[in-house]
């Protein structure tokens, strides 16, 4: 396929791909979107203007929406009709490609525009699901010959967490404050994190209702997720050691969340489906599933210091994931548990074997034992203040590349 918007040939956002989000235009008005290249295309427009007629049970303008819930809500046989029609419409030779004030009216040029928060999330599950993180942090933590707990390869551990400071890219974040405990002092101390950490994640969002009571199971579990996103789940490591026991994490990760604007389908991901890792001992029948269930998706983080450069520090890949997508949701959902659309679910943070592909902060420097060497000659062995995190993901396969984007975020100083 060959599109008659021009892009360069490393684009994220190529013709394979077609993700969509929520801008705003011309700081005018608001409304969904898609990408090509540098170009954000106006669905809005395309729809006002007849471009979705011929889509069944498209019935009503929902592009003009301020998030994506209404649209991912009609469900894939819409969705995914919708998809592929804006596919047909960037190909070169399509109609619209010879309409001339169409393409004036609906095509904006990447700095015109301002991306959005891509959904309202009602609720954020943030899973644990990489068995190398898993492993080093109970090393760290733990005992090192017994690193994982009994329970981690029976079943996708996850917690609830906090949607309501779920941001998106580009949006800064302060620095947490809260109780620590360090271990040369006899009581907790109150103040600013002093170990704060990033952790690299992908998560993917819902696109149902369903009633309480009501379970979704592995099979079915694909037909339930509209797409995925690049995840920064901000980790106060200090904070965390402190008030994990006995449930878990709280202030130590509800202070804030990042996420990327543009959601990618999982349609578009289709060809960079891959086996997952072997699961032993043999989970139990609701966590079985046939197929390829992972992604090979490549994933790179970079930490830019104040008014310096950008230093790639962790590279590494989804398709590490021991539990993948239709396992969590059949186990977040087999008790019963109703979901919403929009609802978003973390994978946890993603690490490979190789020390380079550690996804935070906490492993790369080993809890601050190892620091990080950047090239202005800085050390670091956690985010300090006004640094700058950003993520990148993307799959690549026989000359074809579909990306997320980035999801970037400034750590600026407690309030």
């Amino acid at each position: 396929m060959k599109s008659f918007v021009e892009y360069s040939s490393n684009s994220d956002f190529s013709i394979h791909n077609i993700p969509f989000g929520v801008a705003v235009f011309n700081k005018e008005y608001i409304g969904c979107c898609t990408r090509i290249g540098d170009q954000i295309v106006d669905l809005a427009t395309l729809y006002d203007l007849s471009y979705f007629e011929d889509i069944e049970g498209l019935i009503d303008n929902v592009f003009e929406a301020y998030t994506l819930n209404e649209f991912i809500e009609l469900g894939k046989p819409i969705t995914n009709a919708v998809r592929l029609k804006i596919q047909e419409l960037l190909l070169e030779g399509s109609i619209l490609s010879k309409d001339e004030k169409t393409i004036e009216d609906a095509f904006y040029d990447l700095d015109k525009v301002k991306m959005m928060m891509p959904v309202h999330i009602p609720n954020y599950t943030d899973f644990y699901s990489s068995i190398e993180h898993a492993t080093n942090v109970g090393k760290m933590f733990r005992d090192p010959a017994n690193a994982l707990l009994p329970n981690w390869k029976h079943l996708p551990v996850g917690y609830h967490g906090r949607a309501s400071s779920i941001v998106v890219s580009g949006t800064d974040i302060n620095r947490p404050k809260g109780q620590t405990k360090p271990a040369d002092v006899e009581k907790p101390i109150f103040g600013p994190s002093k170990q704060l950490d990033f952790e690299m994640e992908m998560a993917f969002i819902i696109n149902k209702n369903t009633e309480m009571g009501e379970s979704i199971s592995t099979k079915d579990a694909e037909d339930a997720i509209f797409g995925m996103v690049v995840f920064n789940d901000w980790s106060a490591r200090d904070i965390q050691s402190w008030e994990y026991v006995p449930l878990g994490p709280f202030l130590a990760k509800n202070f804030g969340s990042s996420i990327s604007p543009w959601v990618v389908t999982l349609e578009a991901l289709e060809p960079f489906r891959t086996a997952s890792p072997a699961q032993d001992p043999e989970v139990l029948e609701y966590l079985k599933f046939e197929g390829d269930k992972n992604y090979d998706i490549n994933l790179e983080v970079y930490l830019q210091p104040e008014n310096g450069e950008e230093n790639l520090i962790s590279e590494s890949n989804y398709k590490f994931m021991y539990w993948n997508m239709t396992q969590q949701l059949a186990h977040h959902t087999v008790n019963g548990c109703n979901v919403e659309v929009g609802d978003l679910y973390a994978s946890g943070t993603i690490s490979g074997s190789d020390p380079k592909s550690f996804g935070s902060m906490l492993e790369l420097t080993w809890r601050g034992q190892n620091p990080l060497q950047l090239k202005n000659g800085q050390e670091r062995k956690f985010i300090e203040d006004n640094d700058t995190v950003t993520m990148k993901a993307w799959a690549e396969k026989d000359g074809v590349r579909v990306g997320f984007g980035e999801v970037s975020g400034k750590i600026i100083p407690t309030v």
